[in-house]
């Protein structure tokens, strides 16, 4: 990981412990939720409001530093895995997440039939199932 301080003076994202500590709990859990992630940050920097958090990740989303998830009967996940094209994959049973890497690689890797006028930048896929411990227990 680049030093968070860098990465949000890179883009011009003034330098706190909070978003110095969002950005190092998104790292070292990917796909955490926003609870997960609060609770890390707690544990790193001592007491944050929940509400801190969630803004911070708002702040540290709108900027591209990172990138919010939210497959469908799941809470909203994030991960610092930002500016390439990969989709996920979710356990029905467990919903643990995985990231998945573009089968046709560039951004965007599927073509709408129709743009609108849009100038489409990313496809989002989620690909559902049931994970190898999963299938295992259910047999």
């Amino acid at each position: 990981m680049t030093d968070p301080s860098d990465l949000l003076r890179a883009h011009g994202v003034p330098v706190t412990a909070q978003r110095v500590a969002v950005l190092k709990a998104v790292a070292a859990r990917p796909h955490g939720t926003a609870d997960a992630i609060a609770e890390d940050v707690r544990a790193s920097i001592g007491t944050i409001s929940r509400q801190a958090v969630y803004n911070v990740l708002g702040v540290l989303t709108e900027k591209r530093l990172l990138r919010r998830i939210h497959p469908a009967g799941s809470p909203a996940m994030y991960e610092d895995r930002v500016g390439d094209n990969h989709h996920h994959l979710v356990c029905r049973s467990c919903g643990v997440t995985v990231d998945v890497d573009c089968a046709v690689g560039d951004t965007p890797c599927l073509t709408a039939a129709q743009s609108h006028g849009f100038e489409i930048d990313e496809a989002e896929v989620v690909y559902w199932g049931r994970c190898k411990d999963c299938r295992r227990k259910h047999r």
